[in-house]
Formats: structure tokens, C-alpha cells, sequence
């Protein structure tokens, strides 16, 4: 393959726009719910388990199918799955929109889930065969990442904008026109791919992955609503057993779902978790950023969607600077400045007071979200590069199983050591005027304490909302300097591990020596992939 013939034209940059639709629509479902949630429950009237899995659902099998469906993608085709994922996201949608009962809610977020998790891997994939020249490949990805966060970012604004002139079930509805342009641009835009010599589909692993999955998520998604908790190991430890069953059953497949060689070169294994890592402290953080909006400074959900526009908005920034500055300096050192760059913006959220305003916090976000940008960007384009072009559908799974499993982490650990920090400080500072079950009632959550201050006596109120705005402020620079800690130390990491297995400009293969190998080298052979 020529210079010229590596190069992308017209056709794949518009079919780039394509598949970032869907992208964005998938992200979008997981955050559009906090804004519908309301108007849902008061709909529906959902017991308090039903509303947990209506919440939860989607990513639950999103999350636990992201391997299955990317390997699917290399078995059988990576636009056919991506299309039948399209259609039944639409259908899916309709169910959802029209819903008359919790149970169908449900079952309808169940369904999303299942084919959102054929989208994601599907798209990134599709991208790894349709740029071919790594400059330009780099900055298909970093609009992929892009379309990801924004969806993220739009899902609560678009909800709140819809909610003020419909009913909820509009939230699901946008899905549809959007999901008939894919299945209609698709086949005339998007190449086939798959595995020319795929093999037997292993139903087993499939299995073992999605139970394995499952059990760890819950689990820690169990902890960052109770705590740590025996219940809670349970699912976590039950989780990872399943996983080292999958894991044993991948080494001696015939035909195995994830190749095992993959995660024994740094450029493959550390980037998922410099991925992870990165997706933990971003995720975990928006925990406390949203709370701070909406509870300490007194926003509505809508106002302050609006205001975290603007981490939305720099994203591309710190997106095109890695991207143009990756040739010159190594994406290593592209990764480690970006982590570097995201400390900067911990260590301003960890000296945050109950007062600082929202020019403070939003200012601080930003500055994280051009480091966490540039990062993702560069992290998950090494990890595509690092896989042979037939495993590109399961390498895309594993960057964003990583992801899951790093935001899940994120909200479960920081969430947990915020609720204890504050529990602690508001014990301590809270009026004595309070009754043993308003104290209580204040300890459990921030939310808790507004609405137990709301009942009281004006001087007590004050006093409560003092002390809970207060305790909530320490625990937000807690869990700043936690995430300062984690981002310097991986950006020490990768600066330290990576420097050897840079990769070279317009290249896929490592420059260390000691890396060096056939596997290694797999993306600058030939590809005999079928293509239309």
C-alpha cells in the first residue's frame, strides 16, 4: 500500500461523521436519565428497586457486553453488527419512549444496553480499517473521544430542553432519526471488515465474560451506594473468579475470544490502564462536581448542565494539541504531559472552599478536561495500534471495558472515602440543636442535609447548611488530592515504562528492541481482511 493509497479521503471522513452519531446518542442515554428521572418516577411510580435497574441496567449490560459484541464485530462483520446494533437501539428506543410500566421501562433499558454495547466497539473499530495513515487515524479517534464526552456533557441539556415541552419518553425518542441515518449511510459509507479466518464463535467465554463482568460492576457499584460491605465483596469477588475462569479458557481456546499475547507487551497493557486510571478520576470526581453545583451553590440540573458546557467545549483543544504534537514528542510523553496537565486542575479543585463560587469549579474542571481529552485521545488510538487489524473489534472492547471498569471504580472508591470524610466532619460540626434522627438524616448525604435544614428553624437551618456545605467542601479536596496523586503518579509511570516502546511517527511498531517482534509488527503487514 502507497503513501497516497494509506491516506483517508472525502468518503471516510464523512463516514467518520456517521459513526460518530451513534457515539454520541449512546453516551447521551447513560446521563439524559438524571434529568428524566423526575418526571418518570411521578409517571411510572417505581418501587425503589425498580428505579434502581431502571437506572442501572443500561450500563450494566452495556458494560458487561462490550467484549462479546467487539469480538462478534471480528467474527462476522464489523458494519453488519454495528447496523443490527443501530436498528435495535431504534426499536428500543420506541419501547422505551412509550413504556406504560417500570417492568417494560426496564426491559427496554435492558435492550439499549445490549445494543449500545454493540456501537461503541463496532465504531472505533471501524475507524482503526478505515484510516490507515497514523496521523490521520489519530485525529479520527480524538473526534470519536470527542463525540463520546460531548454525548456525556449534552444527554442532561437536551433532556432538561425536551422535559420543558414534552412528556419524558421524548428523552428516548431523539435516538430514532438518528439511528434510521445509520442504517441508511451506513452500507453506502462504511466499509466491511472482519477476521478472513475467524473460527468457531466461543459461546462459553461469551458467557464467562458477561457474568464476570457483571459481577464486579455490581459489586462496586453496590459499594458506592452502601459502603463497603460483605455483600458487596460477595459480588466482586465472585466476579473476578468467574473472570480468571475466562481467562484460563482463553489461553487453551481454539478459537479464543481475546488474544492473551496482547496483554503481555506494555503498549498494549499499560495504555488500558492509563485508560482506566484516567476514566476513574474523571468520573469519580464528577460525583462531587455535580453535587457542588446543584447542592452547595443552589443550581438547578439545568443550569448546571449550562455550566459545564465549557468542559465540553475545551475538550477538542486538548483532543487537537495532543493530536499535533504526538508526531513531534511521542505519545508517552503526549500521555504523561496530559495527566500532568490534569493534576494541575486536582490541585486547584483541592483548595476549594464552600464559597469559591462557580467560576472557581468550572475553571478547574476545564483545565482537567484538556488533559483527560488529550489523553483519551492518544491512549486509545496506542491501543488500537498495538492490535493486528483483525483483533481491532476486540481491542476497541477492551479499551472500553477498561473505561467502564475505571468510572465504576471512580464513583465506588472516591464516593466512599467522600461519605466517610463528611460523615465525620459533620458529626462534629453539626448545631447541637439537632434531634439524634435529624443529625442522622444530615450525616447520610448532602441532599439530606438541605432537605432536613428546610424543616427547621431559620438560625438552625443556617447553622446545618453551614456545617454540611462545609464537611462537603473537605471531602471534595480529599477526594482532588486523591485524584493529584493517581494522575502524577501514572503520568511518572508512563514517562518511565513507555519511554522505550515509543512509537514512531506514520508508524504501528515499537522502537524498543527487547518489544520488538512478528506480533508486534502484525499492523504493518498486509491486511487480507475482506472490504467492500
Amino acid at each position: 500500500m502507497t503513501e497516497e493509497d494509506r491516506r483517508a479521503g472525502a468518503r471516510e471522513w464523512v463516514g467518520l461523521a456517521v459513526l460518530v452519531l451513534p457515539c454520541v446518542l449512546a453516551s447521551m442515554d447513560m446521563s439524559v436519565m438524571f434529568v428524566a428521572l423526575p418526571s418518570l418516577t411521578a409517571d411510572l411510580k417505581p418501587s425503589s428497586s425498580e428505579l434502581l435497574w431502571i437506572m442501572d441496567v443500561y450500563g450494566f449490560l452495556l458494560a458487561g457486553l462490550l467484549i462479546t459484541m467487539g469480538t462478534l464485530g471480528d467474527r462476522i462483520g464489523r458494519r453488519r453488527v454495528l447496523l443490527a446494533g443501530a436498528a435495535a437501539f431504534g426499536a428500543a428506543s420506541i419501547l422505551a419512549a412509550y413504556s406504560t410500566s417500570s417492568g417494560t421501562l426496564i426491559a427496554a433499558r435492558a435492550l439499549l444496553g445490549i445494543a449500545g454495547a454493540s456501537l461503541a466497539p463496532s465504531t472505533l473499530a471501524l475507524i482503526r480499517n478505515m484510516f490507515h495513515d497514523a496521523g490521520q487515524r489519530a485525529t479520527a479517534v480524538g473526534v470519536w473521544t470527542a463525540g463520546f464526552a460531548g454525548g456525556a456533557v449534552l444527554g442532561p441539556i437536551i433532556g432538561g430542553l425536551l422535559l420543558e415541552h414534552f412528556w419524558w419518553g421524548s428523552v428516548f425518542l431523539i435516538n430514532v432519526p438518528v439511528m434510521i441515518l445509520l442504517l441508511v449511510l451506513g452500507p453506502l459509507l462504511l466499509p466491511e471488515y472482519r477476521d478472513p479466518k475467524p473460527g468457531r464463535f466461543d459461546l462459553l467465554g461469551a458467557g464467562l465474560s458477561l457474568v464476570a463482568v457483571l459481577g464486579v460492576i455490581y459489586g462496586v457499584k453496590r459499594m458506592a451506594e452502601h459502603g463497603f460491605g460483605w455483600i458487596s465483596l460477595a459480588y466482586c469477588a465472585a466476579g473476578l473468579a468467574v473472570g480468571t475462569a475466562f481467562i484460563r479458557r482463553q489461553r487453551v481456546a481454539a478459537n479464543p475470544m481475546i488474544d492473551i499475547a496482547l496483554f503481555r507487551t506494555r503498549r498494549f497493557n499499560l495504555p488500558l490502564l492509563i485508560d482506566a486510571l484516567a476514566t476513574f478520576t474523571l468520573v469519580g470526581f464528577s460525583l462531587f462536581n455535580w453535587q457542588f453545583m446543584q447542592l452547595v451553590l443552589g443550581m438547578s440540573p439545568f443550569e448546571s448542565a449550562l455550566w459545564s458546557l465549557p468542559t465540553f467545549l475545551v475538550m477538542p483543544v486538548g483532543i487537537a494539541l495532543a493530536t499535533a504534537i504526538a508526531p513531534r514528542i511521542g505519545k508517552p510523553n503526549v500521555m504523561a504531559a496530559g495527566l500532568l496537565v490534569a493534576a494541575a486542575g486536582y490541585i486547584m479543585l483541592s483548595l476549594i472552599q464552600a464559597d469559591s463560587g462557580v467560576i472557581y469549579l468550572v475553571s478547574a474542571m476545564t483545565v482537567v478536561a484538556i488533559g483527560i481529552g488529550g489523553v483519551a485521545a492518544v491512549v486509545t488510538d496506542v491501543i488500537l495500534s498495538a492490535a493486528p487489524p483483525e483483533r481491532a473489534g476486540m481491542a476497541s472492547a477492551m479499551a472500553e471495558t477498561s473505561a467502564e471498569f475505571g468510572g465504576a471504580l471512580g464513583i465506588a472508591v472516591l464516593g466512599s472515602i467522600g461519605t466517610a470524610i463528611y460523615r465525620s466532619e459533620l458529626a462534629t460540626k453539626a448545631p447541637d440543636a439537632l434531634t439524634p434522627r435529624e443529625l442522622e438524616a444530615a450525616r447520610n448525604t448532602l441532599g439530606g442535609a438541605v432537605d432536613t435544614a428546610a424543616t427547621l428553624p431559620q438560625g438552625t437551618a443556617e447553622a446545618l447548611r453551614n456545617a454540611a456545605f462545609d464537611a462537603f467542601a473537605r471531602e471534595t479536596r480529599i477526594a482532588a488530592l486523591v485524584s493529584v496523586v493517581l494522575t502524577a503518579g501514572v503520568a511518572v509511570l508512563v514517562a518511565t515504562l513507555l519511554r522505550d516502546a515509543r512509537i514512531r511517527p506514520g508508524s504501528e511498531a515499537p522502537e524498543s528492541a527487547a518489544e520488538h517482534s512478528d506480533r508486534d509488527q502484525a499492523d504493518d503487514l498486509p491486511s487480507t481482511a475482506t472490504s467492500s
